[in-house]
């Protein structure tokens, strides 16, 4: 059983090599470090909370706290440091995607073999 927490080891140190990963890496720290989009984010946060509290109370949110969320949500939207990390987050799923689809296979024709490794 060791052996396959190893290759699982291997295979999560090789997606973190692949240009992917790399470059999701590079878009979350430029996120993080752009002042203007971390301020954007703590509003939203701030606003979702509010939103939240309301419904869980049973009420509607006001119209405008969901109005500053929609104009908050689409301005965060539209700033090219967002837009790099959400292409970069979209094409490491897909990486991890067909990961998860070759995994997929292969327990299927493990599950076909005959010869049971001991673990």
């Amino acid at each position: 059983m060791a052996g396959i927490y190893e290759m699982a080891r291997e295979l999560g140190g090789a997606l973190a090599r692949t240009d992917e990963y790399q470059t999701l890496k590079r878009a979350s720290a430029a996120v993080d470090e752009d002042r203007e989009l971390v301020e954007l984010r703590n509003k939203l946060t701030a606003l979702e909370d509010r939103i939240e509290a309301s419904l869980r109370t049973g009420q509607q949110p006001e119209d405008e706290v969901k109005t500053a969320y929609e104009d908050a949500a689409s301005e965060l939207q539209g700033k090219d440091a967002f837009q790099r990390l959400i292409a970069a987050q979209s094409n490491f799923e897909k990486v991890m995607y067909k990961v998860n689809e070759t995994m997929a296979k292969g327990l299927q024709e493990g599950a076909a073999s005959r010869i049971i490794l001991s673990s």
